[in-house]
């Protein structure tokens, strides 16, 4: 197995795992997250966040269509940067105290770095124009 697969089902298999708590014991990953588990609203959310979550893992590990794989691995970067900055906003706020802000920024990093390392070679993520138009990474 070569680096890229081996990335992209590592991650499949974090969001797949953080996805199912969620989804089955939202009240659990509150607590986990140093929220109060008691409420309705945040019991939601988790399982909403689950559902989303489940099913970028199920993608990343069961897709075999390349161009549908294709598509998954060009959003995913978008998905876990914005899951990394979300989380690391909470923690330096406070929202997700202390240990817990850590954990899921951590967890939030290590994800973004499975997605680039899951990218096709040559794969530009970004593309710059120069004034005269040439592409540049």
């Amino acid at each position: 197995m070569n680096v890229r697969t081996a990335a992209r089902y590592s991650l499949g298999g974090i969001r797949l795992v953080n996805g199912v708590a969620a989804l089955l014991a939202p009240q659990v990953v509150a607590r986990r997250l140093g929220a109060d588990p008691g409420q309705p609203a945040l019991v939601h959310v988790l399982r909403m966040f689950g559902v989303r979550t489940t099913i970028i893992g199920a993608e990343l590990l069961l897709l075999k269509d390349v161009r549908a794989l294709d598509r998954a691995l060009r959003l995913a970067p978008v998905v876990h940067a914005s899951d990394a900055l979300s989380a690391a906003c909470a923690w330096r706020s406070g929202t997700l105290p202390g240990r817990a802000g850590l954990t899921a920024t951590a967890i939030s990093t290590v994800n973004v770095a499975l997605t680039l390392m899951a990218q096709p070679p040559g794969r530009l993520l970004f593309r710059c124009r120069t004034r005269e138009g040439a592409h540049h990474a």
